[in-house]
């Protein structure tokens, strides 16, 4: 077996246009608020609000009911460009994007 060179180039570096790894809905920068909201901001600067209270409080919360807990929803975190919770708890960033980009908030 003959031994190969090993590439002194990186060709998926010079692949035109770059590969862009990151979506614009994916939330970047996270803060929790008061009343069940929160204040997101995306990875193309995009930010606004949600407002989680109607889908928590809602007769078909399902998961979210569990959120009704503040200390619980206080625990919202980014994985992946998503909100999550504890409990495999989360919401579709590209949703909440569309809707902050058309009105400056989204409500669940």
């Amino acid at each position: 077996m003959h031994a190969q060179p090993a590439s002194q180039q990186n060709a998926a570096a010079e692949i035109v246009p770059p590969i862009q790894a990151r979506m614009p809905w994916r939330v970047a920068r996270l803060i929790v608020l008061d009343g069940f909201k929160l204040h997101v901001v995306f990875v193309d600067g995009l930010e606004g609000e949600a407002d989680m209270s109607a889908l928590i409080y809602s007769r078909d919360a399902g998961v979210f009911a569990a959120l009704a807990d503040a200390s619980i929803f206080a625990q919202a975190r980014i994985e992946h460009g998503a909100v999550t919770w504890p409990g495999d708890i989360d919401i579709a960033p590209d949703a909440m994007y569309r809707a902050i980009k058309t009105g400056g908030s989204w409500t669940a």
